[in-house]
């Protein structure tokens, strides 16, 4: 077994855990009311998305979402929510250490022994959903159950379909399809960003993501026999029909949309074996990005 494997499959345990931390954080996490930004790379950045949007939508203040790199520098938040799993990525160290002194900030991390230990006012540590692997998975979906418990939005059902999601066969047909394209809407945009980067990290796939309703305006006209296109969380009435008319194959997300990313991951993984690809080992990638001065 990967260690991408071994990880994935411990996410019920982790976001279990996960929830059960989130009422004793205070006021570590955002509180209601304030102007939060949330920043992150890659995986990270996807998943600040969705807690931006979650937030937002549950009235608890404006949430921003941005790249660390594309943080603007002139806007005034109350509070910056970093999330990062290595503790050692550039642009958030170099985000961080800008924001000293005049921005609350916090920081999610994994790793406790890494210079985001000292980069942020509040830190929050989720040791126990490290990985070896330079796939990120666990953390990422361990923070954001994290996140979603903090507002009150983890369904009990959520652990139960992350199981089921580890469980289950993948739909028939789907590891042989040649393209993938991941739709949300919401807070599950983020998730389909992240299934899609998975996709292109695991196992070199043509992938992409869009918001549902988005779909229509041109995507759509890429899809044919050979083709997947898999939703997260409640489809836009009639796509499932346009989607199938033209040949390709449609995956409805039933369970809870964090746990259809978990379906995702397994894909992801399936094909890199089909394709004789070790996902441990991504093309031209390391489990962090750290930049010389």
């Amino acid at each position: 077994m990967t260690h991408v494997e071994d990880e994935l499959n411990s996410q019920p345990e982790c976001w279990a855990r996960a929830a059960g931390e989130a009422a004793g954080l205070g006021g570590a996490l955002p509180v209601p009311g304030e102007r939060v930004a949330v920043v992150g790379c890659g995986t990270s950045y996807f998943m600040a998305q969705a807690f931006a949007a979650l937030r937002e939508g549950a009235g608890q203040g404006e949430t921003d979402a941005f790249a660390a790199s594309e943080f603007p520098a002139g806007r005034t938040y109350d509070r910056v929510l970093a999330l990062t799993r290595s503790g050692t990525t550039t642009e958030v160290l170099h985000l961080l250490a800008g924001l000293e002194g005049h921005t609350r900030t916090t920081a999610i991390t994994a790793d406790p022994d890494t210079p985001v230990m000292a980069a942020a006012d509040e830190i929050v540590v989720l040791d126990y959903a490290d990985e070896r692997s330079v796939v990120q998975t666990r953390f990422a979906t361990t923070a954001l159950t994290l996140l979603r418990a903090h507002l009150g939005l983890h369904p009990d059902a959520a652990v139960a379909d992350a199981r089921t999601a580890l469980a289950a066969e993948l739909p028939e047909g789907l590891v042989e399809c040649g393209q993938f394209t991941f739709l949300g809407r919401g807070w599950t945009v983020g998730l389909a960003n992240e299934a899609g980067l998975k996709m292109r990290e695991a196992s070199l796939s043509w992938t992409e993501a869009y918001p549902a309703m988005e779909y229509r305006h041109g995507p759509i006209s890429i899809t044919t026999a050979g083709t997947a296109t898999w939703m997260f969380g409640e489809a836009p009435d009639g796509l499932a029909e346009q989607v199938r008319a033209t040949g390709g194959l449609w995956i409805e997300g039933r369970l809870d949309p964090l746990a259809e990313l978990v379906r995702a991951q397994r894909l992801a993984v399936a094909v890199a074996a089909a394709r004789g690809l070790d996902p441990d080992r991504p093309r031209h990638l390391t489990r962090s990005v750290i930049l010389a001065p």
